[in-house]
């Protein structure tokens, strides 16, 4: 890499830092326990907005993973997750009316905390409808992937999103606060991905499945990224750029083997198809708070008004981390 591109980057990293100190303003106190955070603990990092109806089992799955505290930021929510958040004996909540286009969707509400409490520990940074899955997590609580990281010195893990979404029309089987949502989308493309590199961060950038056959066929290069990098070893030093699809420094981005052989690499099960969908379609295409003035949302509404069922005859049931592995989706690497 020249010196000139290290330099860019360099300066991009601090611009994105200086601009999370300043936007830790827009951030209040509704819950804050971090003093209970040990210094060995797993943190979990979260941005949502009335997403009441999944956090009880979001909360559950983490737990059972190995997760010790959850740090949220509320952008405004009047659902009552907020409260029921602030209840839980392992979170803290923070609460934000700003515009969540002008935090970039987030990021720096959550690279100011990442700076605040997530200096050396594992973080995990997820969206609510998203359940990270990684090789021999059936069996293996988190904990042993990342001291298994620790030990071959590897500061990020990556795991691709794959889109879960139920058999026939979205809206005909009715999700329920607790539920396990992979009960109900529990379907996903086994192929019709596209790679490529992105040469100014050294990140793989992936995209196709359901969402692009489905909502963008009519523009691929549209569709949503599926790369991301959700599991760090913090420093105060790391930004993320663009949600979590990668980082600063650049090295972080390097989860890929660049000489043909396979590093260890996870699965975020997304399960943003549930019937929910549709309420939450229709608010964020009013909001224009996402990306691209909420295209993707615009595109859901579209399709969703159509009925459109999103299995196919190519689609798989999902079963567990094996059969990612068989398919080439996630990979364990040389972790035995």
């Amino acid at each position: 890499m020249g010196l000139w591109r290290s330099y860019k980057l360099r300066f991009q990293r601090q611009k994105w830092l200086a601009r999370a100190i300043r936007k830790r303003r827009e951030l209040s106190v509704v819950a804050d326990r971090t003093h209970q955070i040990r210094q060995s603990d797993i943190l979990l990092f979260c941005t949502l907005r009335n997403e009441d109806v999944r956090l009880p089992y979001f909360l559950q799955y983490y737990r059972d993973l190995g997760v010790n505290h959850f740090l949220f930021v509320d952008n405004d929510s009047s659902d009552g997750g907020r409260e029921y958040l602030a209840d839980q004996p392992d979170v803290s909540v923070w609460k934000t009316a700003a515009g969540y286009k002008r935090s970039r969707f987030g990021m720096d509400w959550i690279n100011w905390l990442l700076m605040r409490h997530g200096h050396g520990h594992w973080t995990l940074v997820v969206d609510p409808d998203e359940f990270f899955v990684y090789p021999f997590c059936d069996t293996r609580p988190l904990r042993a992937l990342t001291d298994w990281l620790d030990a071959s010195s590897i500061k990020s893990f990556s795991a691709m999103l794959l889109d879960m979404y139920p058999k026939g029309p979205i809206s005909s089987v009715p999700y329920q606060r607790g539920d396990n949502p992979l009960e109900i989308a529990s379907w996903f493309d086994s192929g019709n991905y596209m790679i490529s590199r992105n040469d100014d961060f050294g990140n793989l950038w992936i995209q196709g499945g359901v969402r692009a056959r489905t909502f963008f066929s009519d523009m691929p290069g549209s569709a949503p990224a599926l790369n991301k990098v959700p599991l760090v070893k913090w420093n105060r030093r790391y930004a993320y750029v663009s949600s979590t699809h990668m980082l600063l420094p650049r090295g972080l981005n390097l989860v890929y083997d660049e000489w043909g052989g396979e590093k260890a690499s996870g699965i975020l099960l997304h399960t943003k198809f549930l019937d929910t969908l549709t309420v939450k379609a229709e608010e964020e295409a009013k909001r224009r708070q996402h990306y691209a003035a909420s295209q993707e949302y615009l595109a859901y509404l579209s399709g969703l008004q159509d009925q459109t069922d999103l299995w196919c005859k190519w689609s798989e049931k999902y079963i567990n981390w094996r059969q990612l592995e068989i398919l080439g989706l996630m990979s364990k690497g040389n972790w035995a």
